[in-house]
């Protein structure tokens, strides 16, 4: 029998795309025009392409999922506001590649004002811009900056024609991330099926492991569950980390055998409709842990839940991280691992040869995804509903002389993703288990 498909949750509609263009434009002084390229075709080898994934931004204000396309927002232009130029209609092209939108299909399909086709660019786009006095732009990319110098130019030959001189561009990015960073519910929907598709994957990996398998089996399982599911693939690339391979953060070669009474911790999550999973589990590839690994593992997920239960309204990641810190740190001591004061352990960042990276980061579009930490230097972020975000402690215990041997080359990592909502928190990827007793009732012969 075939493995169920989970149902797919509604895509988001055009009419929230353009609410997001329209809250865009709303922030912008008067006569100002945006720019936001969407991805092209990257070459793999001689003629054959990367699969193509579409510019994070690009698609929160258009859905587009076409190459090579290019949105500009004109606040006030009667004519429309929103314009998007696309490939253009090639029935040639469109035998060997699939059928394109075209101008009509974008304005029929992704609700913008206007669209026309890329041979029409170079001459319509320097007149729709000219007049305009700001050009907002992502400054992080080449096209679009090539655009404004094309525009500068442009603006600099109108003035003696008598409109007004563009005064110059700025970076457009902050504004959209400053809105990608809380989530719609159709954007939370789409985060929970992720979470869902990658939840029954790492489940998968751990009832098929067992020792003589290879890390990259395992990767295929987990993939292969993210593509049956209707994803595109893995939201990044999955991490398969078996004995010391672990203690490798990101580690993706993914190639050494399963060995019996090791650990493996699998970093790995589906994107599905651009949106990002990002769960880790680690479990005993036999299926049992050993005495010194589940007393190490109960010390992550003890701080791990904890976490987790920090997560609402008010709270900061750096909040969050700090009661890991010392929960992590107070672990290490009682087993033997750190030594001293529990607040001089933690003042003299002793806990960094096990814990090197942060507790937390955001999730959406991209698995790192964008969005401030800090509201100034000295202030951090506090959480709010909508926004999604990782909770990830871990410990990596170096294989050195000075440390028990039991404990050696063990690397940890759990983590799980969780959305603020106005009452706490939902854990998305509550599916897949992380307690020792539920992990090892998962894995047992039947």
């Amino acid at each position: 029998m075939l493995p169920d498909v989970l149902p797919r949750p509604p895509a988001i509609p055009s009419a929230e795309y353009q609410q997001r263009r329209e809250t865009l434009m709303a922030q912008l002084p008067p006569n100002a025009a945006v720019i936001v390229p969407g991805a092209s075709l990257v070459t793999r080898s001689h003629d054959s392409e990367y699969a193509f994934r579409q510019s994070s931004d690009f698609y929160y204000l258009t859905g587009i999922g076409e190459p090579d396309a290019l949105l500009v927002l004109l606040p006030g232009r009667e004519a429309g506001q929103s314009v998007v130029f696309c490939q253009d209609r090639d029935p040639t092209m469109e035998a060997w590649t699939g059928r394109r939108l075209g101008a009509q299909g974008v304005v029929t399909m992704h609700g913008v004002d206007q669209a026309f086709e890329n041979a029409e660019r170079e001459t319509l786009l320097l007149e729709l811009l000219a007049g305009r006095e700001w050009l907002y732009l992502p400054l992080d990319q080449g096209d679009a900056l090539d655009i404004a110098e094309d525009a500068l130019s442009q603006a600099k030959a109108g003035q003696r024609r008598g409109h007004p001189m563009l005064k110059g561009w700025m970076d457009i990015s902050p504004l959209i991330h400053a809105m990608r960073q809380i989530k719609s519910e159709s954007e939370i929907a789409l985060l929970r099926h992720a979470a869902s598709i990658s939840a029954r994957a790492h489940v998968r990996a751990m009832q098929v492991a067992r020792p003589g398998l290879s890390e990259y089996q395992l990767q295929a399982e987990l993939e292969h569950e993210f593509v049956w599911q209707g994803g595109s693939g893995p939201a990044y690339s999955t991490i398969v980390g078996s004995g010391a391979n672990a203690c490798v953060l990101h580690y993706i070669e993914n190639s050494a055998p399963l060995a019996d009474g090791e650990l493996v911790l699998i970093d790995a999550g589906a994107e599905f409709d651009l949106y990002a999973g990002d769960i880790t589990r680690t479990f005993p590839v036999s299926g049992r842990f050993s005495d010194a690994q589940r007393v190490l593992y109960q010390v992550v997920l003890d701080a791990q839940e904890r976490a987790v239960a920090a997560v609402q309204p008010g709270t900061t990641l750096a909040e969050i991280h700090q009661g890991v810190v010392s929960d992590l740190t107070t672990g290490l001591m009682e087993l033997g691992l750190l030594e001293g004061d529990l607040q001089t352990c933690i003042d003299e960042q002793r806990y960094r040869r096990f814990y090197l990276h942060s507790t937390s980061h955001w999730l959406g579009l991209d698995v790192h995804d964008v969005g401030t930490y800090r509201l100034d230097a000295e202030t951090p972020c506090p959480l709010e509903p909508g926004m999604v975000l990782t909770v990830e402690p871990g410990l990596y215990i170096p294989d050195e002389a000075d440390i028990p041997a039991a404990y050696r080359g063990i690397g940890i990592r759990i983590e799980d993703d969780v959305v603020v909502t106005a009452q706490g928190r939902e854990v998305l990827t509550h599916q897949v288990p992380k307690r020792v007793a539920d992990i090892e009732a998962l894995m047992a012969p039947d």
